[in-house]
């Protein structure tokens, strides 16, 4: 049996990313970015008179906070591995994404629940009718919440991060949010506030999706899901083409946060002594994570060749 532990490497080392720099940038797009806009949003609602608006600059506010859960979250997955996690630290970010997840559930929840209070007190005619700068407030934090979704989305998709690609979907909840209120301003400047309850409710369903989308993902991780049929057929056939390999019994896969686990389960030639057949573990141990940057750990089992089947074999371990 060979089994090797991958040393965890600097993301910059290999792809030429500052990892440190790019979550700098995006925790300081965000927390600046939300401060600002919160500020800007709360005295538009105030001075506009637009209690949707005074709302959503809450829901912006929350936003700072839920970047410095997913910064905490990404800082401590990227611990090296020591005496009491051995495995690393990857699962941080799990939990950092959980924690998000949940946030924006109570984000919808409160969402919604306001929005069938007013539909169900029936007082619209005393609801006031909200100024311009509500509407201008509205616009802008569609266009910036929208720009800051695609900013953190882009960076955490080359980082890997499933808790900054949490805030991403925060910030465009953000910005359905925003676009509730938008209607809400627009429809009460026409003569209809119950459009503003109307656009909570919908907005609350998509703030639901979102959070269920990401609950899913970082539960998914925590619990060794398989990495998926897509990924071990790649896996599979780059070591079924590496020349020292005649048969393939089986490969494991399974996800440890953001990171892949694999057990393999090789047969080669049977008459190699033991020094060469730890040499053809140690290559191909060491092609795979050279191609398979995922891959943070490896098992790999040697088993002598069954001469009578020796064709390409999948079977159980």
């Amino acid at each position: 049996m060979k089994a090797k532990r991958k040393t965890i490497k600097n993301v910059s080392d290999e792809r030429g990313i500052n990892e440190k720099s790019i979550i700098l940038r995006i925790s300081l797009v965000s927390v600046l970015g939300n401060a600002i806009l919160s500020i800007f949003k709360f005295v538009a609602g105030i001075i506009g008179g637009s209690s949707a608006m005074v709302s959503d600059a809450i829901h912006s506010f929350s936003d700072v906070l839920t970047t410095i859960i997913a910064v905490f979250g990404v800082r401590l997955s990227k611990k090296e591995a020591d005496k009491s996690h051995p495995y690393g630290h990857e699962r941080f970010e799990c939990v950092a994404s959980l924690i998000l997840g949940i946030i924006l559930l109570v984000t919808g929840i409160g969402i919604g629940k306001a929005g069938i209070e007013n539909i169900a007190s029936g007082n619209y005619k005393t609801m006031a009718t909200p100024g311009i700068i509500a509407l201008i407030a509205a616009i802008i934090s569609i266009i910036t919440k929208e720009g800051m979704y695609w900013y953190t989305r882009y960076y955490a998709k080359i980082i890997k991060s499933p808790a900054f690609m949490a805030d991403a979907w925060h910030h465009r909840s953000d910005a359905l949010s925003s676009i509730g209120s938008l209607i809400g301003v627009v429809g009460a400047m026409l003569g209809l506030p119950i459009m503003d309850c109307i656009a909570s409710l919908v907005i609350c369903l998509f703030i639901f999706k979102v959070s269920y989308d990401i609950l899913k993902d970082a539960i998914s991780k925590m619990l060794d899901t398989s990495c998926g049929e897509k990924f071990e057929k790649e896996l599979t056939e780059y070591v079924a083409q590496l020349e020292e390999i005649v048969q393939i019994d089986k490969i494991h896969s399974r996800r440890f946060g953001n990171k892949a686990y694999i057990d393999m389960v090789l047969r080669i030639d049977g008459e190699l002594s033991l020094r060469e057949a730890d040499d053809i573990a140690e290559r191909i141990h060491s092609k795979v994570e050279a191609h398979f940057s995922d891959i943070k750990h490896i098992s790999i089992q040697l088993k002598p060749l069954d001469k009578e089947t020796p064709e390409l074999i999948e079977g159980e371990m």
